[in-house]
C-alpha cells in the first residue's frame, strides 16, 4: 500500500458539479463533509438516503415520481429500487431538441456525419412510429447487428420509446455467436447493417444477416451503408426515417422494467443474458457522467467502443446530459496509428474514453501525440477493459498531455456501470483508480469474509445499488444470478476482481480473481506480471496463466514479439530478471513461450481463462465467443509444457 506519486491535481478554481453536490449535501443535511472521501462514506452509510437524494438532484423526467426508495426483504438480489416510479429512458435522452450537435460520427475512411438534437428527436420519433406499426410493444426484444453508427442509437432510442428491450452486437460476430445470444431472447425485430469498413476493406455481412434473420424468423430492418447487397424480406432503414406516421406517446415504464439485455463473454459456456432496468441504468449513468466525469452540455464525449461492449450503452447515456457524443467505427490505427488522437483534436473532444489495451499499444508504438497535437480542449481521459499499469500513467502524462485527469475506471457488463472510477476533485495517483463510486459500498475482503486494509483481496459490494441486474433472461428461479454474484459470500456481491485499497483511498485492480495465479499458495494478480513484461521493448503483448503441475501451480508466460525478434535464452533471462527485480521472485514465470497471437473476446480483452483451460487440457465450451479462436491452436499440446 505504497503512497504513489501524484501526477495531476484539480485546478484550484475548478468549478465542478461534484463540489457543488458536496456543498448541497452539507447544506441539506446540515453536515460538515470536507472532501470527496467524506462524501463517499456518507453516501454508503445509508445508501437509501443517498439514492433518494440523487434522484431529486438528477432532474429525471418521470410521469410518476417515486413514493418509495427501496423495498427490501433483506436479500441483496431481491431489493427493489424506486418500485413505483414511472419514466421513459428515451424521453430523458431526448430532452433537448435544439440545433446543437447530439451525435458526430467519424469513420476510419475520414468520413464525418453529424445529427442535431432536433433531428435526433425527429428521426427517433419516425422510427418509433414504424416500429410500432410493425407490432413492437412493451417487453418485446429488438436486437441489432450494427456498427457504432448514429442509426444504431436511433434504433435503440425508438425501442425504449415504446418500452421494448434493446440488445446489440457488432457485425464482426460470426453467425453462431450472434445466434447463441439472440436465440435466447427471441427478438421480434432485428436491425442490421449491410457491411462495414475495417482497415480500409469493405466487408459484406448480407449473407450472414440473411441466414440469421431466417433462423430467428423475425422482421429485419436493413441499414445500407456500404452498398454490399440485399437481405431477403428486409425493410429499408430509410423507409423508417421518412415515415409520416405519428409515434405513440413515450411508454411509461416502471423503474425496474427491462431496458437492455447485455451478454457475458461466453468463453466458459453459453453467454449469460443480463437484464438491466430502465431507471437503474439512467440514474447510475447520470451520476457517473455528471458528478464523476463532470459532463455538461458544452462537453464532447468520446468512447472507443463497439455495440457489443457495455461502454457503448454508457456512452449513449451522455445524451441525457446534453453533451455531444462522438462515435467511431473501424480500426483505431488506420490509416495511421494516431487516427483516434487526430479525431480528438479535430472534434475538440473534452472527455476521451478508451481501453488500457489501446494506451499500451500506442505506448509500444512510441507514439508522441503532444509533439503533433495540442489537444487543448481535452480535460479527461478514461481507461477501462483491463488494469492500467503505472507505466501507462507515465506515458500519458509524458507523451499525450500533462494537464489532464486520467481516470482508470472499473465495473462491467454485470452492472452496466462502475464500482471504481474518477473524481474531478481528487488528484490522480500513479497506477491507481481514484475512488469508489458514490452510493457503491465497495470493499476488499479476504477469503473468510473479513475486510482487508492492507493487501489484495476480493472486490465486493456490501449494499444494494440501483444498477444491479433486474434478473437474467431465461433464469426464472434466479439460480444463475445467485451463482454469478452471491455464491462466494452470503448476501454480498462478489464481483470477481482481485483488488487492493490504497492509502490515498483509491484502488488498484490486478486482474480477475478467477485467473489469480497461486504458485506455492501465494496469490498473484496477473496484472502484476504484465506491467513488468510491458517494460521490455521486444514484446508487443503477453498473456500469463497458471498450469497445474505436480499438485501445485506454475506460472506460464506467453509472449508476442515485435517483427525481427526471437525468443532467445538471453531474452528469456531478461524477462525473468525484470519480473524478479520489479515484482519479486514468486512472480517469475516457470516457462516463457512465444506465440504469434493471443486469443481475445469480441470486446478486445485477452482471455486468460481460455488459454489456462487449453494448456491444462480442459474443454473450451464456446470458442465462438472469441474474436480469433484459431489463436488457441498455438497453445495446445506444447511440448515445452510437458516437463
Amino acid at each position: 500500500m505504497n503512497i504513489r506519486k501524484s501526477l495531476w491535481r484539480p485546478p484550484s478554481r475548478y468549478d465542478s458539479a461534484m463540489q457543488h453536490f458536496l456543498d448541497d449535501v452539507n447544506k441539506t443535511f446540515e453536515l460538515k463533509l470536507n472532501n470527496y472521501h467524506d462524501l463517499w462514506a456518507w453516501s454508503v452509510e445509508d445508501v437509501e438516503r443517498f439514492w433518494e437524494y440523487w434522484w431529486h438532484k438528477a432532474d429525471i423526467i418521470a410521469d410518476q415520481q417515486p413514493t418509495k426508495t427501496l423495498v427490501s426483504n433483506g436479500l441483496f438480489e431481491a431489493d427493489s429500487w424506486f418500485p413505483d416510479a414511472k419514466l421513459n429512458f428515451a424521453a430523458n435522452l431526448l430532452r433537448y431538441k435544439d440545433d446543437s450537435d447530439a451525435i458526430i460520427f467519424c469513420g476510419e475512411d475520414g468520413s464525418r456525419e453529424s445529427i442535431s438534437y432536433k433531428d435526433l428527436y425527429k428521426q427517433t420519433q419516425s422510427v418509433a412510429a414504424e416500429f410500432h406499426r410493425l407490432g413492437i410493444k412493451p417487453g418485446d426484444r429488438v436486437a441489432a447487428i450494427m456498427p457504432n453508427r448514429p442509426e444504431t442509437i436511433i434504433a435503440m432510442l425508438a425501442t425504449s420509446w415504446l418500452g421494448a428491450i434493446w440488445s446489440s452486437c457488432s457485425p464482426d460476430f460470426g453467425a453462431d455467436g450472434v445466434l447463441e445470444r439472440f436465440e435466447q431472447i427471441e427478438p421480434k425485430l432485428i436491425v442490421a447493417i449491410d457491411g462495414y469498413l475495417f482497415k480500409g476493406k469493405k466487408i459484406s455481412v448480407c449473407e450472414k444477416i440473411d441466414s440469421i434473420r431466417t433462423k430467428l424468423n423475425c422482421h429485419c430492418v436493413l441499414v445500407r451503408w456500404q452498398n454490399c447487397g440485399e437481405v431477403n424480406s428486409s425493410i429499408p432503414w430509410l423507409d423508417l426515417t421518412n415515415s409520416h406516421l405519428k409515434a405513440p406517446k413515450f411508454h411509461q415504464s416502471l423503474f425496474n422494467d427491462p431496458l437492455y439485455i447485455l451478454f457475458s463473454s461466453g468463453t466458459t459456456g453459453k453467454p449469460k443474458c443480463i437484464v438491466h432496468g430502465v431507471g437503474g441504468t439512467l440514474l447510475q449513468h447520470l451520476k457517473e457522467h455528471r458528478l464523476h466525469t463532470d459532463i455538461k452540455r458544452a462537453d464532447t464525449l468520446f468512447y472507443f467502443t463497439t455495440c457489443g461492449w457495455m461502454m457503448w450503452n454508457w456512452l449513449i447515456s451522455g445524451l441525457a446530459s446534453g453533451c455531444t457524443i462522438v462515435l467511431f467505427d473501424g480500426n483505431p490505427f488506420f490509416p495511421t496509428n494516431d487516427a483516434l488522437i487526430k479525431i480528438a483534436e479535430q472534434e475538440e473532444i473534452t472527455v476521451f474514453g478508451t481501453s488500457a489495451k489501446y494506451i499500451s499499444a500506442i505506448q509500444k508504438e512510441r507514439l508522441k501525440p503532444r509533439e503533433k497535437y495540442s489537444l487543448s480542449k481535452l480535460r479527461t481521459i478514461l481507461s477501462t477493459g483491463s488494469p492500467l499499469v503505472p507505466e501507462a500513467f507515465d506515458y500519458v502524462y509524458k507523451e499525450l498531455k500533462s494537464d489532464v485527469q486520467l481516470s482508470s475506471i472499473s465495473g462491467g457488463t454485470d452492472i452496466v456501470s462502475c464500482f471504481v472510477l474518477g473524481c474531478p476533485t481528487l488528484p490522480v495517483h500513479r497506477g491507481e483508480l481514484q475512488c469508489r463510486g458514490l452510493g457503491m459500498a465497495v470493499d476488499v475482503w479476504d477469503s473468510r469474509g473479513n475486510p482487508i486494509l492492507n493487501g489484495p483481496g476480493e472486490l465486493v459490494c456490501t449494499k444494494s445499488f440501483p444498477s444491479k441486474p433486474v434478473y437474467f433472461w431465461g433464469d426464472p428461479g434466479g439460480l444463475r444470478y445467485r451463482d454469478a454474484y452471491f455464491n462466494r459470500f452470503e448476501n454480498i456481491w462478489c464481483h470477481g476482481d482481485w483488488a487492493e485499497l490504497t492509502k490515498n483511498n483509491g484502488m488498484i485492480i490486478t486482474g480477475r480473481s478467477d485467473t489469480v495465479l497461486n504458485p506455492g499458495g501465494v496469490r498473484i494478480g496477473t496484472a502484476e506480471i504484465y506491467r513488468q513484461v510491458e517494460r521490455i521493448p521486444q514484446i508487443i503483448e503477453s498473456i500469463v496463466v497458471g498450469q497445474d503441475w505436480e499438485q501445485d501451480t506454475r506460472v506460464i508466460l506467453f509472449v508476442v514479439l515485435n517483427k525481427g525478434n526471437e525468443l532467445t535464452n538471453g531474452l528469456r533471462e531478461l524477462i525473468k530478471e525484470t519480473v524478479r527485480t520489479h515484482a519479486g521472485p514468486r512472480h517469475v514465470p516457470a516457462k516463457i513461450l512465444q506465440v504469434n497471437d493471443i486469443p481475445r473476446t469480441r470486446s478486445g480483452k485477452i482471455t486468460e481463462l481460455a488459454v489456462r483451460d487449453t494448456i491444462n487440457k480442459r474443454p473450451i465450451t464456446n470458442t465462438e465467443a472469441l474474436a480469433n479462436p484459431e489463436a488457441l491452436n498455438e497453445f495446445r499440446d506444447r511440448e515445452e509444457l510437458s516437463n
